[in-house]
This record gives C-alpha cells, structure tokens and sequence, in this order.
C-alpha cells in the first residue's frame, strides 16, 4: 500500500514535534557551542623527535612532555565530553523518530478502520436506496 508524502505529513503528530524542538535544539546548541569553543591544537614550540637544543638542560624537555601529556589528556576528556553530548543528542532524535513511527502506525491502523466503515456505510446507503426504488416501483 503506497502512502504519498501528503499523507505522512498530514499524519505526523506536529504539536510533539514542536513541543520536542527546543529540546533537540538545545542540544545541538550545547553540541555546538562546546565544539565551537575549543580551536585547533596550538603548535608544539618543539616539534615530536626532536632533540633537546645545545645548552637546554634536559629537565625542559621532560616538563615540556608532561606539559604535552596534560595538554593531551586534557583533549581527550573534552572529546569524551563532546561524545556523551552527541550521543545525548542522537539518543533524543531516535525517541522522537520511534515516537512519530508509531503515531503514523496508530494513524494507518485509524485509516483503514475509516475506509471499511466507509465502504460498510455506502453498501448499506446502496442497499436501502435499492430496497426504497424497489418498494415504490413495486
């Protein structure tokens, strides 16, 4: 059975999907924001591999590294952060698609009840409109 997009459209509980869409909104918002917010990586004034210069005293360069290992770990926990923010986000979008999939199956359900009620109403409306010309032909 075929259903044009009019028919979907006219199907779909609107006022859930406006009542959701700040919710949603929000969310893409934050999502947004957070990931807006951190810019590029600053470049490492000591390239990976390289070696310490002449007369830079290794300490530097191990405090550097650990500068580096915080800087990076730092990193990880806000991508672990945008993560939980964009999974929160899908999670949201997924309940609000499940809940207008089983609204359009509660309105398919609703439909084709109307269409045998229809149809059962016409049969009758023929068949007493027949029985009533019979009689009075009669």
């Amino acid at each position: 059975m075929a259903i044009s997009w009019l028919t979907v459209l006219q199907a779909v509980p609107w006022s859930e999907v406006i009542s959701n869409a700040p919710k949603v909104a929000e969310s893409a918002k934050k999502l947004w924001t957070t990931v807006a917010r951190k810019g590029a990586p600053a470049p490492s004034p000591m390239p990976p591999g390289a070696t310490p210069v002449d007369g830079e005293p290794q300490a530097s360069a191990v405090a550097e590294l650990q500068h580096k290992l915080v800087a990076l770990e730092s990193a990880v926990a806000d991508l672990h952060a945008q993560m939980l923010a964009s999974s929160q986000l899908v999670k949201d979008l997924a309940e609000q698609n499940t809940q207008l999939i089983a609204r359009i199956e509660l309105n398919r359900r609703r439909t084709a009840w109307l269409v045998v009620a229809v149809a059962l109403s016409a049969t009758v409306s023929i068949a007493c409109g027949l029985a009533l010309v019979l009689q009075r032909g009669a």
